[in-house]
């Protein structure tokens, strides 16, 4: 849908609209969880789901970065966080928050690939340099705060 969005719609309006429906999609997850996944996430996903528990233990603090960092990089399933966030008291604002900023990434480049799906030659093409270059920026701005406050702490 994210390549179609971007033949039909071009990068920014394809961007914005993959973005909010696969934000709402996961929100949407998310609830569902909330009323009714407990039991069917404990029995898939036991393992994951003690290790994404401890994790999101150390770090409350800042977890609106670590939830940022876990959308942009493909370290756990997007299906797994859309359904263990509220079980492991994940706010919605910040699983929110999160979601709608860290899915651009991902979306940007397939919007981007569909717009250009009827000239595209091969996947490099994809990878160009100012992609690359706007990627860097998203996550760096992602992981900057993190620094920051890690420097703080060691003075």
């Amino acid at each position: 849908m994210s390549l179609l969005a971007g033949a039909l719609f071009g990068v920014i309006k394809g961007g914005i609209l993959v973005v909010f429906t696969a934000t709402a999609g996961a929100s949407s997850c998310y609830f569902v969880s909330k009323l009714i996944g407990r039991p069917l996430v404990y029995w898939l996903w036991p393992e994951k789901l003690r290790y994404f528990q401890s994790e999101i233990a150390k770090r409350k603090e800042k977890l609106l970065n670590y939830m940022l960092f876990l959308r942009i990089t493909p370290t756990l399933p997007n299906t797994f966080i859309n359904m263990a966030s509220p079980i492991v008291d994940i706010p919605f604002h910040i699983f929110f928050a999160a979601t709608l900023v860290g899915l651009i990434p991902a979306s940007y480049i397939t919007v981007k690939a569909g717009r250009a799906l009827g000239d595209l030659k091969s996947v490099r093409e994809l990878y160009d340099f100012k992609t690359l270059v706007v990627l860097f920026l998203i996550g760096s701005v992602a992981v900057v705060p993190t620094i920051l406050k890690r420097k703080r702490t060691y003075e």
